[in-house]
């Protein structure tokens, strides 16, 4: 009877083979990050613009500044117009302050004429002329107190346009809105701007999001809130870190091609998102390994 012996080294290559499939992660993605894009809430031209790819900004820093010449000429513009204003209600204010004056005189004139004709001292028509004096002045009253309503009202309409310009004019100095590493600058100092052009990107590095995918049949192994170790490869190989799993898809999407897992790619998965704090090792579009 022949005796067969295995080679060595097809021994040696199914003992790796069996451990490496116990080494095998559970799930691979890459590390992203939610960026935010600056843009423009005022027009005009870009007059000063500090932002540097690859440099970090704290929030609340002014980086630029939109030229608001026009917004201030409009608003000297407005505030001549509220001194106009100003002018015709104290002529109003004069003009109604007289006529209620003769009115009263009238009225006090009228209540002498009742008494005269009592005493058949004084003749209808001088009744009439003072009555008709009267409605005329009320008439007149009533006309003024419409036109002060009307200019306190325009008076009202160009306080508001100087808090809209007083708001555009905020907006023309461009705050960063997070302490973060500008990722991309799309404008340079000297362009002219619009409100909604996106100015820079920036995102805080402080902390990545490795998104990755796993089949349906370890879902029951993921939760949110579960801590899970995200392995990278590092100088001396591979390299371990702890992560959160933050969301969880509610809905199956064929396998990326960018992305490896145990089944084929034809097969359904669901999206992963994992929260990693970031000591410097991790990059944008890094790849990496999850074990749950």
């Amino acid at each position: 009877m022949k005796k067969f012996t295995i080679p060595l080294f097809l021994v040696t290559l199914f003992l790796y083979a069996c451990g490496n499939d116990k080494d095998q992660s559970d799930a691979y993605g890459n590390f992203e990050v939610i960026d935010v894009l600056v843009s423009a809430e005022g027009q005009g031209k870009l007059i000063d613009f500090n932002v540097e790819e690859g440099v970090e900004i704290e929030s609340g820093t002014v980086v630029g500044v939109i030229d608001t010449m026009q917004l201030h000429l409009k608003k000297m513009q407005l505030f001549a117009g509220i001194k106009i204003v100003q002018t015709k209600t104290r002529t109003l204010n004069a003009q109604l302050a007289s006529s209620k004056i003769q009115l009263k005189n009238l009225e006090r004139e009228m209540a002498r004429v009742d008494k005269l004709l009592e005493d058949d001292a004084a003749t209808t028509k001088q009744k009439d002329d003072i009555e008709g004096n009267i409605d005329l002045l009320e008439s007149q009253i009533a006309a003024l107190e419409t036109q002060r309503a009307t200019i306190s009202a325009e008076q009202g309409s160009l306080r508001i346009q100087i808090i809209q310009l007083n708001d555009l004019i905020a907006k023309s100095s461009i705050s960063n809105p997070i302490d973060g590493l500008v990722l991309q600058k799309y404008k340079e100092q000297g362009e002219i701007v619009a409100p909604g052009v996106t100015l820079y990107k920036i995102a805080n590095l402080d902390e990545l999001i490795l998104r990755a995918y796993v089949s349906g049949d370890q879902l029951s192994q993921v939760e949110i809130g579960k801590q899970v170790t995200i392995k990278i490869d590092g100088a001396e190989g591979i390299e371990e870190l702890p992560g959160y799993v933050t969301w969880v898809s509610s809905q199956a999407e064929f396998t990326p091609k960018i992305i490896q897992t145990r089944e084929e790619r034809v097969n359904l998965v669901y999206a992963i998102k994992v929260s990693v704090k970031n000591d410097g090792r991790l990059k944008i579009g890094m790849p990496a390994e999850l074990n749950f």
